[in-house]
């Protein structure tokens, strides 16, 4: 099948970068969402992260200029109706997924494929909401999204191959590489990531060392590129701890229980880069 209409339900961080890599690789682009301010300022930051490119060299004047007229902008999933591929990327919560899915099912042609940017949620419950499970995919990006080359294929119990062809050549149109897995809670990325993350909280609210020290150790002994306590603050303190509890409740195992700090910084609004605070501080950014 040949995608020609991106559409991107959420226009958040994820579904911003996107829209974004999909209007530079020559797609047509739908991007929605409830609130006409988030889409307004996904628009802003599609802008201003192309111009960055065009900094750096690796995008002409030309080229964000054609990308930007690629995108529609919109809070009618209705926009949706012509799209070949829809990629929900919105809050991480399995009932507003499955009601976005229920509602691309009705809006969407038959052959319109269904992608979900979740990053814990299963696929296969996802797909069986609608009446085209062989059509519905995990498309997981890494964020940032125009920065991070990898997208997650994850594959459902009833994805078809040709759906799976698909969503590989998409992603490599866009720049990326598709690596595939199968439906399992956390898939793979998230299976390894987040207990690691989770355990460097424990080791913060157990006293062992302080948020900076932990980060300093990882980044210089174990040569990643940034700490695990900075990359949760990037990520988001409250995505984090809805990961955790979605491993621990789906496989049983207390090794996926999450830090009760976490949980209490997300009580207290402390959720990272988004809200200024997390385990640093980002006000003065």
């Amino acid at each position: 099948m040949s995608i020609r209409t991106v559409g991107v339900v959420g226009a958040g961080q994820m579904g911003a970068g996107i829209a974004h890599v999909a209007a530079a690789a020559g797609f047509d682009v739908v991007l929605t969402d409830i609130e006409s301010a988030v889409v307004e300022r996904a628009l802003e930051t599609i802008d201003s992260n192309l111009d960055r490119q065009i900094k750096k060299g690796t995008v002409t004047t030309t080229q964000k200029t054609e990308a930007l007229e690629r995108i529609i902008g919109s809070t009618h999933l209705s926009e949706h109706r012509s799209a070949d591929l829809v990629i929900e990327s919105a809050e991480e919560s399995y009932p507003i997924k499955a009601e976005i899915f229920r509602q691309l099912d009705v809006l969407c042609g038959d052959q319109t494929v269904l992608a979900s940017n979740t990053s814990s949620i299963s696929i296969t419950k996802l797909a069986a909401v609608t009446g085209r499970p062989d059509r519905v995919i995990g498309m997981h990006f890494m964020n940032p999204v125009p920065v991070m080359r990898l997208v997650e294929v994850v594959r459902g119990l009833e994805t078809s191959k040709a759906t799976v062809s698909t969503v590989f050549a998409t992603a490599e149109s866009m720049e990326k590489t598709p690596v595939e897995c199968i439906d399992h809670p956390g898939f793979v990325s998230n299976r390894l990531l987040m207990p690691m993350i989770n355990e460097a909280v424990f080791a913060v609210a157990e006293g062992v060392a302080s948020a900076e020290a932990v980060d300093q150790i990882m980044t210089l002994g174990m040569n990643h590129p940034m700490g695990p306590l900075h990359l949760a603050d990037l990520i988001g303190l409250d995505n984090c701890l809805s990961v955790m509890r979605i491993l621990h409740a789906e496989l049983g195992d207390p090794k996926y229980r999450p830090c009760p700090l976490l949980a209490r910084m997300v009580d207290a609004g402390l959720l990272g880069r988004k809200s200024g605070r997390g385990f640093f501080d980002y006000r003065e950014d």
